[in-house]
């Protein structure tokens, strides 16, 4: 154990800065190749595809197709906010994180390559569930372990405000980088080549779906590829009093703090707002490219197209929110943020391919396709900015130490109800029969997340 302390002097600060910026590079394609912008819509696609073929009619498969996109969140965010806390108890209680990323980043892997397998020749929606949900689950508790590195990079607190949305800035960098890869050189068209008039590398079969399809393998690759500066120069600081893993400890000290919660308002209530407003976020992610599949029937490569410009508008935002942050703190960047996103997914809510905000517009008119980009943009620009500083404001928050125990609360609280958004979407999908209207639930829970900012001290309790 001594060796692993005696380490740490020879890893420069900023070495261990631009390290920890490599897990957001590395892990950001998980969000924005499987989650949003092409996987998340070739699932729709094949499963509404399959249920065609079953006899339902188009707009209730679409819609069906979305209802069992929520479902299987569901049940990985179930899984998520049930382990979270109590994993991150019993690192606090050792002070060993890096073999829990390492387990994590496994699974991620795992999960992720393993969509490969779900042509739709033969495809099953059990089973891409099952592999998605393996690697989300995995990218899900590697970020938990590695946020908690944030306070350890700078004692400087108004410092990682700049660290964490700089950090989540290079990360929207690299999803950008992977989905044009993805879409240059994989994706293709329906005249059977790429973006940029090629054939799919490797001979890859669009009849197959084999061309969508790599894109597991693809996240897998470029992670394990780009993890590595992660693992060179992240080190753990285990604690002299509890050198093991101690199951027993971590569960303790998990009780003790949730019975303390009750005196730390601000804390309480800001993992109550975040818990709100990070599950509608994540509504908006999940389901935007499916969204704009199946309600302005996209293409796969309009939504890379789309997805491109949400994340550069999310790198640029970040980087600027993060220079925002440090000079006035987080608070104000997330009170903006959300304000800015409900009005977004009110816009969204608003558009169909023939219609804005109830207004009628002449067919083929290219509105509708316009503001569903400049949706994008907002999105990007606002999710970004508003995860960065939310991570950052939960340093204030927080027990310093006992910061990976408070970011697994963090992670319980977003896990929590994290099945909200997508089984009301899925629900609201299953009743209305309607895509458009199955998104409406997230315009109140962003609100019932910015009401709960209200009782949460800018400074925390620790530092009030």
């Amino acid at each position: 154990m001594a060796s692993v302390a005696t380490d740490i002097p020879a890893i420069s600060a900023r070495k261990r800065i631009w390290g920890w910026y490599f897990f957001d590079w590395a892990s950001q394609p998980y969000n924005t190749l499987l989650l949003t912008f092409i996987f998340g819509p070739y699932f729709a696609q094949t499963a509404t595809a399959s249920l065609v073929e079953d006899g339902m009619a188009l707009p209730a498969a679409k819609a069906q197709a979305q209802a069992y996109w929520g479902y299987g969140l569901t049940v990985a965010g179930i899984a998520i906010a049930l382990l979270a806390p109590v994993l991150g108890a019993v690192a606090d209680s050792s002070g060993r994180r890096l073999p829990w990323i390492w387990l994590f980043s496994a699974l991620y892997v795992i999960g992720s390559a393993g969509l490969w397998w779900t042509a739709p020749q033969d495809f099953s929606v059990l089973w891409a569930l099952f592999f998605f949900g393996i690697g989300l689950i995995g990218m899900e508790f590697a970020t938990i372990f590695t946020n908690s590195y944030l306070p350890e990079l700078h004692a400087d607190v108004g410092e990682r405000g700049r660290i964490s949305g700089s950090g989540w800035a290079f990360g929207y960098v690299g999803g950008v980088l992977a989905l044009v890869v993805m879409i240059a050189l994989f994706q293709a068209g329906d005249s059977g080549r790429t973006m940029v008039g090629l054939k799919p590398l490797f001979g890859l079969d669009p009849a197959t779906k084999a061309d969508t399809r790599i894109v597991g393998p693809l996240t897998a690759a470029w992670f394990v590829v780009f993890m590595v500066p992660f693992f060179l120069y992240a080190r753990d600081m285990p604690k002299a009093a509890a050198q093991r893993y101690k199951l027993g400890q971590g569960l303790a000290d998990l009780v003790r703090t949730l019975r303390r919660l009750p005196r730390q308002p601000s804390l309480m209530a800001y993992l109550g707002s975040s818990m709100f407003y990070r599950d509608a976020l994540n509504g908006m992610y999940t389901f935007g490219g499916i969204y704009a599949l199946g309600v302005l029937n996209w293409s796969i490569i309009d939504i890379g197209i789309f997805g491109i410009l949400a994340a550069i508008s999310g790198a640029v935002f970040c980087w600027i929110g993060g220079r925002v942050d440090r000079r006035i703190g987080p608070m104000p960047v997330i009170l903006s943020c959300c304000v800015i996103l409900i009005g977004t997914a009110v816009l969204i809510i608003s558009l169909t391919p023939v219609s804005v905000m109830g207004i009628a517009l002449p067919q083929g008119s290219a509105l509708p396709d316009i503001l569903f980009y400049l949706a994008g943009a907002l999105i990007g620009a606002a999710g970004g900015a508003l995860q960065a500083s939310s991570r950052n404001m939960l340093t204030r928050q927080g027990n310093p130490d006992r910061m990976t125990e408070a970011f697994g609360l963090y992670a319980l609280s977003g896990k929590a109800t994290s099945f909200l958004a997508p089984a009301l979407i899925g629900l609201t999908s299953d009743l209305t029969g309607s895509q458009r209207l199955g998104i409406t639930p997230v315009v109140g829970l962003f609100i019932i997340g910015l009401i709960l900012l209200a009782w949460v001290k800018p400074q925390g309790e620790h530092r009030a």
